[in-house]
């Protein structure tokens, strides 16, 4: 599924624009993410906390003509525009809903294709390389998303259906499980702080670019506390899908232990991201939904937490 060759339509997620001579000054005082690592060949996950460090939005971002575009969860969109707009009223940048201008493709496993279209990707997660009005940014190993212009969405899909199977949004919500990026839905807004979604691990978060909404409490955590909540990736029996911010349960600690982040459905499983507590993911009888509920299996993330390393970024 998620390890074959596919192309679907990401659409999921929406786009906030912020443009103007102060765009990428404004969002530096804004995002978890350090703006200056930033350029036409680098992308970065990043998140917008609230003062509590609190997230209320995560998502991918890249710099695109006078400004920036983030890509995240749509139920979102509205929210964190409104959001934001208080705090740009004296900056020089304009904050809009742009979804309707690009269409997102999500492409697995599909580098030859990319080529095709004159896309060379490096390998690093998190380029990004433009050709012909195109993007393409490396979501993860062998996971490319390919922003196209509105206008050309219509072709470029017929061109890239003549190359690949067209997949279901499943089968990429399914890679970005096993990639272990967690993401932050209308369910879970405002729910976790960054580390508990292992989003310093994955270069979402900078920890010396200075103050932006909710750094006292995300740099706390980082050089002060002690993480007893993180992401954790998990399976269950096949059944329903959960939705994010299901509880989990352990009857050890006979208590609501976490919750979760996202859900795809596997070949014969259901696989899930989920925010739980170190000690009772280390005991691991993790239950979904109820103490009684389908018992979960904890199943390895492809990297690993190191705190010195992520606060050199």
């Amino acid at each position: 599924m998620a390890d074959s060759a596919f192309f679907c339509p990401l659409s999921h997620e929406g786009v906030l624009a912020v443009r103007g001579p102060d765009a990428s000054k404004f969002l530096q005082g804004q995002l978890t993410c350090n703006l200056n690592y930033l350029s036409d060949s680098q992308s970065s996950l990043g998140a917008r906390c609230n003062q509590k460090g609190r997230m209320q939005s995560s998502f991918r971002i890249l710099l695109e003509g006078d400004g920036c575009l983030l890509a995240m969860a749509s139920e979102l969109l509205e929210p964190q525009l409104a959001d934001l707009k208080k705090y740009a009223v004296f900056s020089k940048a304009k904050l809009t809903d742009e979804s309707a201008n690009w269409a997102r493709f999500g492409l697995s496993h599909a580098d030859s294709s990319l080529s095709g279209l004159g896309l060379e990707l490096p390998q690093e997660d998190g380029a990004v390389v433009r050709a012909d009005g195109l993007i393409a940014v490396r979501a993860s190993s062998h996971r490319v998303e390919l922003w196209v212009p509105a206008e050309r969405a219509e072709s470029l899909g017929q061109q890239l259906a003549a190359q690949l199977p067209q997949g279901e949004l499943n089968q990429w919500l399914l890679g970005q499980i096993r990639a272990g990026l967690g993401q932050v839905m209308a369910q879970t807004r405002e729910l976790f702080i960054p580390q508990m979604l292992n989003l310093q691990a994955v270069g979402g978060v900078s920890f010396k670019k200075g103050c932006y909404t909710g750094q006292e409490i995300v740099a706390r955590m980082q050089y002060l506390g002690k993480l007893k909540r993180r992401l954790y990736r998990l399976a269950l029996p096949n059944g329903e899908l959960p939705v994010p911010g299901t509880p989990l349960f352990s009857p050890t600690h006979n208590s609501s232990i976490g919750e979760v982040v996202l859900a795809a459905q596997a070949q014969d499983q259901v696989e899930l991201l989920a925010v739980l507590q170190a000690e009772a993911a280390e005991d691991g009888n993790l239950h979904l939904g109820a103490l009684e509920g389908p018992g979960l299996q904890l199943l390895d993330l492809p990297y690993q937490l190191d705190r010195d390393r992520e606060i050199q970024r």
